[in-house]
């Protein structure tokens, strides 16, 4: 069915193949990445000078809004700039702060750019959700750092359990006059270290990511460049997702910068009791991007389905859905695109990408609509992405400027993550939509960590085999993780949603069809405790560590497959 489509000005989708004789292949797009900054700032002291009363962050308080202007961000930045310089901070020493999203921690990053001294934002889930704290201590471990910011007393107990004393503690903003900030600004290059961005830990303890200037910059410039419509109308965001994952503290902050735009700070989360902050400052903040994990969108759809105005608010200005982080719900992304459709009279896209904390984090992005929610796109123009051969698909690395170095303190790590032509090991299977057209884009076939062969020797593909259950199973299932390596059939460990009713699971099991072996689900156990943080079966952005959750409830899966 042809319907209208909203006019949205995006980058190229072209891609072409490099095809090597032992199957390999290259992606890259046939366009040169322009020229970028070399240092972040360059954009926020440009957007200070055009437009210094345009609001750069605002945050809920009360019924109004706290903003912070360009030009106050670039003023009081580097004020905090002079308070860590007087501290001697670097990156031996760097400032690690453990609240979540807020204008104070918005201004300590600020402040450590300016300053050209990294900054490692924590997940505030080691402090608040955690009972022990192990990952807490890893990281402050790892790290030294030479500051420790939160801006809220409630992480006190964690700071008592975790940090040691000789660590200077904060909770309120430090700041002196400027005296020798320009002429630190001025030695920050592309090589210096921005942050240490800390993966999810889903396959063991985190690491801490070396994320440099060229890394951002570079991949800045190659956002702008796919959403060209930033270029015409700055970004207008309201976001959730927390800025110690790469996802918002890179990508969003960062295009938010560099393009000009406005961040409204979301209180919400895509949870029961938080969904409705989302909601209430969705009814008044009209976003023309919107970035969401699955989970929240799924969250949020029954309420733009019941609430006429909520729908007008949302869809009015809006140029891109987006979604990245995990694999979406076929259902969930179709409800998108028909609630869009009969909301203003015409489609919006519903886009997606991938990447990872080490590629800055945009590696590829689909900027077309598509059928498929599983279809990842293409790499942009400066990034170039290998294809081996996998089986009947394909192990993804990839090469650019948004490359990370390696990890922190971790070279064993670093050594292992890349290959021996420099290529990053993205850790992710891919097929191509049409083999003889690589420009029709990547189709995500999920993570290798978590593939493993049956006693017959056949490989599971887990990622797909996942999704569809979530998808079959919908809304009765929360997560589920596949079991069976090295046996002759596979079973399910099912984490079930607040609407799960067992009989209707029951009959919905009846109708999950399969193929063979390999997907066919011949052992049910629904779980009654739910993943654990501490434990590592979730990390706190809500993925699933399959391979944690075996270990950890291994005698529930011998008393499955014993039964």
């Amino acid at each position: 069915m042809n319907r209208p489509a909203r006019r949205v000005r995006l980058g190229p989708t072209e891609a072409v193949a490099e095809r090597r004789t032992d199957g390999t292949l290259v992606l890259r797009s046939p366009h040169a990445l322009g020229t970028y900054p070399g240092k972040i700032t360059e954009r926020l002291d440009f957007w200070a000078q055009q437009a210094p009363e345009r609001v750069l962050f605002a945050q809920r308080a009360g019924a109004q809004w706290r903003t912070l202007t360009y030009g106050d961000a670039v003023r009081t930045g580097k004020r905090v700039a002079q308070a860590l310089l007087d501290r001697k901070l670097s990156a031996e020493r760097p400032v690690a702060v453990l609240s979540g999203n807020d204008i104070e921690h918005a201004l300590v990053h600020i402040g450590a750019l300016y300053a050209g001294i990294p900054y490692a934002p924590v997940s505030p889930a080691y402090s608040l959700l955690s009972q022990d704290h192990s990952k807490l201590k890893y990281v402050i471990d790892l790290l030294t750092p030479g500051l420790v910011f939160a801006s809220d007393q409630k992480f006190l107990s964690a700071i008592k359990a975790a940090v040691p004393t000789s660590i200077e503690v904060l909770h309120q903003l430090p700041m002196a006059e400027p005296r020798n900030v320009d002429a630190a600004h001025a030695k920050v290059g592309p090589d210096s270290i921005v942050k240490f961005l800390f993966t999810s830990g889903s396959t063991g303890m985190p690491k801490a990511v070396i994320n440099t200037q060229r890394m951002w910059c570079s991949n800045q410039a190659m956002i702008s460049t796919m959403f060209a419509f930033f270029q015409d109308e700055p970004p207008v965001i309201l976001d959730w997702a927390p800025w110690h994952h790469t996802a918002a503290g890179s990508h969003d902050f960062g295009l938010v910068i560099y393009n000009g735009g406005t961040c409204y700070i979301d209180e919400g989360k895509p949870l029961p009791g938080l969904i409705e902050r989302t909601v209430a400052n969705l009814r008044e903040v009209a976003p023309n991007w919107y970035f969401n994990v699955p989970r929240g969108y799924e969250a949020l759809l029954p309420y733009l389905r019941n609430d006429s105005g909520l729908r007008k608010n949302f869809f009015s200005r809006l140029k891109v859905l987006w979604f990245a982080g995990a694999a979406i719900a076929q259902h969930v992304y179709d409800a998108y695109k028909e609630l869009a459709y009969d909301t203003c009279g015409e489609t919006v896209p519903f886009l997606t990408g991938l990447g990872s904390t080490e590629t800055a984090p945009y590696a590829m992005g689909r900027m077309w609509e598509t059928g498929d929610a599983t279809n990842m796109g293409v790499p942009p123009p400066g990034g170039e992405i290998k294809l081996v051969p996998l089986g009947d698909k394909y192990e993804a690395r990839v090469k650019g400027p948004h490359i990370t170095p390696g990890y922190w303190r971790q070279p064993e790590l670093t050594a292992q993550a890349f290959d021996e032509e420099g290529w990053y090991r993205l850790g992710d299977s891919f097929a191509l939509a049409d083999e003889r057209k690589p420009q029709a884009g990547l189709l995500f076939r999920g993570r290798i960590a978590e593939d493993f062969k049956l006693s017959s020797g056949t490989w599971v593909n887990v990622g797909p085999l996942r999704a569809k259950f979530i998808e079959h199973c919908a809304p009765l299932v929360r997560d589920v993780v596949i079991a069976g390596e090295g046996r002759n059939e596979l079973a399910a460990l099912v984490f079930p949603s607040p609407e799960f009713l067992t009989e209707k699971f029951e009959n919905l099991m009846k109708t999950l069809q399969s193929t063979g072996s390999s997907n066919r689900i011949a052992r049910v156990l629904v779980l009654e405790e739910p993943p654990s943080l501490d434990a590592g079966e979730v990390t706190d952005k809500g993925t699933i560590n399959q391979k944690a959750v075996l270990k950890r409830r291994h005698q529930l899966v011998e008393e499955l497959y014993g039964s």
